[in-house]
């Protein structure tokens, strides 16, 4: 009975060495050389403090911000340890109904926007955390963040188009906008 057993403990440890300890340790290493701020989790640091990451949506709530789209992570919202969507389907009530309060509430914050609501400004990533607003979004926030930042709307708009990012590889996804870094160009450009 040693004898079938001996080579297969050998094996398991061979393979408990290689893929639980080189692996991840070669993967690791070389992530940290090629990719550093990408495996520490793209964290943006300001004034020696870190004050989020540019992959985690974060609420942003005063109107001299941009808001980022409604988070569905967690109770509250923007939960990075309970990162889910509503799980809700098309037909839901309960989606309607959010979804509802959510363009109301965007309507009032925004009232000299008059153009249909983008829709990432109304409804929940998957995640429940997506850093990003569209383009879109962040346009149609444009006048308010200017009247409250006692900046010309031109201004804002010149502001998200520095802050754009195109689609990825080209042709993957839209153009979006990284709600944390644009707010923090606000704070740099039109201190509050």
């Amino acid at each position: 009975m040693l004898k079938q057993l001996s080579p297969a403990f050998r094996l398991t440890l061979l393979l408990t060495i290689v893929t639980g300890l080189l692996y991840p340790g070669v993967v690791t290493g070389l992530c940290q050389v090629l990719f550093r701020n990408q495996a520490d989790g793209s964290l943006v640091v300001k004034n020696g403090q870190v004050i989020g990451s540019s992959l985690l949506g974060q609420n942003f709530a005063k109107p001299e911000y941009f808001h980022p789209r409604p988070s569905a992570a967690g109770n509250d919202g923007y939960d990075a340890t309970a990162s889910s969507g509503s799980n809700y389907g098309p037909t839901s009530q309960k989606l309607m109904d959010r979804m509802k309060v959510s363009a109301d509430q965007f309507r009032k914050e925004n009232p000299a926007y008059s153009g249909p609501i983008p829709a990432d400004a109304i409804t929940a990533s998957a995640s429940g955390l997506d850093p990003d607003i569209t383009i879109a979004n962040a346009q149609a926030q444009a006048a308010r963040v200017a009247q409250a930042r006692g900046a010309s709307p031109a201004q804002i708009e010149k502001l998200i188009a520095s802050g754009t990012d195109g689609r990825g590889l080209g042709f993957l996804g839209e153009a979006h906008v990284n709600v944390l870094k644009l707010n923090l160009q606000l704070d740099h450009f039109f201190p509050k």
